[in-house]
């Protein structure tokens, strides 16, 4: 039966662009009123959508008992990896169904453990979430920074950790920001912009980033600007203060590209900036100091990254840990050492070197898998780490260096029979020859006959690497029969930088092709037929979802595109959209006009082609991805359609793009992606 949708007003609102040649492009905008999140209609229209979606989501006859068993499923102790400041430990845990993780404190890592921070009592729905925690060096003081409904805006405010009360501190206005603490405690350093246009909270665009420092006990307005650049208002300021408290550094970026700026100056007595990389042909990372000499992560000549020396009083650089044949994905300084993280075939290997980068023993991880968590000090040799794979849930795990062994700190009960199922890695080959990763998550003994219901899984971009990780919400799936296969597509970075930007701005449908490859590839052995794939991605994996969707829909049976970039001629007029054209480009570059229109979701919509089944879904409040993007797709999708399949989008009030959504929301969006992708993919086996 087909559904009727609620009327979505076809305005003739017209863009003009300008091709290479110089010629006019003339691109409709039918529902450029729905850019206003706030207006009356819009409003209106997020009602009526919603009320189209939630009473067809209430006739899957999967949805209860999803939402039942996800609850179970989630109800069990989640104990954050520790990081220890001063003589204290610091961890999040959850005991099972909080709406938001606690911040606890203690002197042993083994606890017992006191609460520090309950974000559940700072909002009576959940909505208010942790979004920052900072501890300065001797443990004494805790600077955290809250968001509220999914909003990147963050306030920042200073508890005293013996006491747990709060000191009279509240910076606003702040946004993809920490905390970086003085060695002796007094202040703080943190990123803030302008306060907002009234009406531009969610909407407007966040240019003109600065640096601050703020000294604990004195009002925001006294606040010292350490760095401002009115001169490149797209520069941003990431600051770290070396652990022997001799020299801050700062990381200039400009968008979301890898490549920074690299500034140092000393702090005592505070001198001028020296600018050590003056240009972004590269990405630095600080790893450590020793004495006049910087350890650096880079890019530099180096793909696949390495660790180099670099002495301010000389300039001499050197390498320390030479490029490999793996990615080094993450690099921390300890006592007399280095621990090297590298991905190999997008799982994680750690190594322990010593400070003249010479490989000295791997450290045994318990298999195949992620790391999620790893805290340091340079002068400390406990360390922790945390663990997950596609099976297990994230555990911390306790380390003393320089010959232990991880030692588990927790041991979480679940009512799910992980032996059951089984994780095997295959390769598909992509339209241009390139060899492809992909994870197959399914019940052990599964049968390739080409009637599994199966969600491949997504990202692309950014040089974000998609390696094995925990989700309760999958087993619910797993438990019913249903497959889940992670691809690991050009654009992400589990190859180095030049894995990422083989999957950028005209080479975007690089990515494209690979999601496509591997559902063929699922398709081929057995493991699936085109009835029975959906597919799924958040943000900038929404944009791949609605991509390969208006490519290929004789290819999915159902599509989630998930608080996505679907709108590619003007993501950058919103928010912090315009830090995405390192990876996309831009529409006003006559030369990336054609490269966006040939992919971008909403312009590749064709009227009388029969979609996917597609369930989009977005958040009311998110201020990173507007919901414009997803606004404007569904209501061009249920115009275009030409199949019966139901074309739904799901529009989460008090929500974001998805940091800090409070636990009672997670699920019930799980049981509904789950019981529309069951009730479109096909039927079940019984637990």
């Amino acid at each position: 039966m087909t559904l009727q949708y609620p009327e979505s007003l076809r305005g003739d609102h017209v863009d003009v662009y300008t091709d290479p040649h110089g010629r006019e492009v003339r691109v409709p905008d039918p529902y450029r009123w729905l850019e206003d999140p706030d207006s009356p209609e819009t409003r209106a229209w997020v009602e009526a959508q919603n009320r189209v979606t939630g009473a067809h989501l209430d006739t899957l006859p999967a949805r209860a008992a999803y939402q039942g068993r996800l609850t179970a499923l989630w109800n069990y102790p989640k104990e954050g990896t520790p990081w220890k400041r001063g003589a204290r430990y610091f961890r999040q845990f959850n005991p099972g169904l909080l709406n938001q993780p606690v911040l606890e404190v203690a002197d042993s890592p083994r606890g017992p453990w006191r609460t520090l921070l309950d974000p559940n009592t700072l909002s009576a729905d959940g909505t208010v979430a942790l979004a920052g925690a900072s501890v300065s060096e001797d443990g004494r003081r805790l600077a955290y920074g809250t968001q509220s409904g999914g909003s990147d805006w963050v306030t920042w405010q200073v508890r005293d950790v013996s006491s747990g009360e709060d000191l009279p501190d509240r910076l606003d206005w702040s946004k993809f920001s920490g905390a970086e603490w003085l060695p002796d405690g007094s202040g703080f350093y943190y990123s803030a912009y302008d306060a907002p246009t009234e009406g531009g909270v969610l909407t407007g665009a966040n240019r003109n980033q600065r640096l601050m420092f703020h000294r604990v006990g004195s009002p925001q307005a006294e606040d010292t600007l350490v760095v401002a650049r009115p001169d490149e208002p797209d520069w941003g300021f990431r600051p770290q203060v070396t652990h022997d408290g001799r020299f801050l550094v700062l990381h200039v970026w400009k968008g979301t590209d890898p490549k920074n700026l690299l500034w140092v100056r000393d702090l005592a007595p505070g001198g001028p900036w020296r600018e050590l990389v003056s240009d972004f042909r590269a990405s630095f990372e600080l790893i450590g100091s020793e004495g006049d000499v910087l350890l650096l992560k880079t890019d530099e000549g180096a793909p696949r990254e390495k660790v180099i020396a670099w002495n301010l009083e000389t300039g001499e650089r050197r390498d320390l840990i030479p490029e490999g044949p793996h990615k080094l994905d993450y690099v921390a300084a300890v006592p007399g050492g280095l621990l090297a993280v590298t991905l190999e075939d997008a799982s994680h290997r750690v190594t322990l070197h010593g400070r003249d980068g010479r490989p000295q023993r791997e450290i045994t991880l318990p298999g195949l898998g992620s790391l999620m968590g790893l805290s340091t000090q340079e002068d400390d040799p406990e360390v922790f780490l945390g663990f997950t794979s596609f099976l297990t849930p994230t555990m911390p795990y306790r380390l003393l260096l320089p010959d232990g062994e991880p030692e588990p700190l927790a041991d979480p009960a679940l009512t799910f029979d992980a032996s059951a199922y089984e994780v095997t890695q295959e390769f598909a080959t992509s339209r241009d020859g390139t060899r492809v990763p992909l994870f197959i998550v399914a019940r052990k003994g599964m049968v390739r006959d080409g009637q599994n219901p199966t969600l491949l899984y997504g990202y692309g971009g950014f040089n974000i690497s998609l390696t094995p990780a925990f989700s309760p919400s999958r087993l619910a799936w797993l438990e019913r029969g249903g497959v889940y296969v992670q691809a690991n597509l050009r654009g992400g970075g589990e190859y180095g930088e030049e894995w990422h930007r083989a999957g950028t701005l005209g080479d975007k449908q690089n990515v494209f092709d690979d999601f496509i490859a591997v559902a063929e590839h699922l398709i081929k052995t057995g493991v699936t037929s085109p009835a029975h794939l959906g597919i799924q991605g958040g943000s900038n994996g929404g944009l791949l979802v609605g991509a390969c969707m208006t490519q290929r829909p004789d290819l999915f049976a159902a599509a989630i595109p998930q608080v996505g970039v679907l709108d590619m001629l003007r993501y950058q007029h919103f928010t912090i959209g315009w830090a995405w054209a390192s990876d996309y480009g831009r529409a006003d570059d006559p030369q990336m006009l054609e490269a966006l229109l040939a992919y971008s979701p909403l312009h590749n919509l064709r009227e009388g082609t029969p979609y996917p089944a597609t369930l989009i879904t977005t958040g009311d409040h998110d201020d990173r991805v507007v919901p414009a993007h997803s606004f404007k797709f569904g209501a061009e999708l249920q115009w275009a359609h030409g199949g019966e399949a139901p074309v739904l989008i799901r529009i989460q009030t008090r929500a974001g793009h998805g940091a800090g959504k409070p636990t009672a929301l997670v699920i019930e969006e799980a049981a509904d992606v789950w019981a529309f992708l069951e009730d479109r993919l096909g039927g079940h086996c019984p637990r």
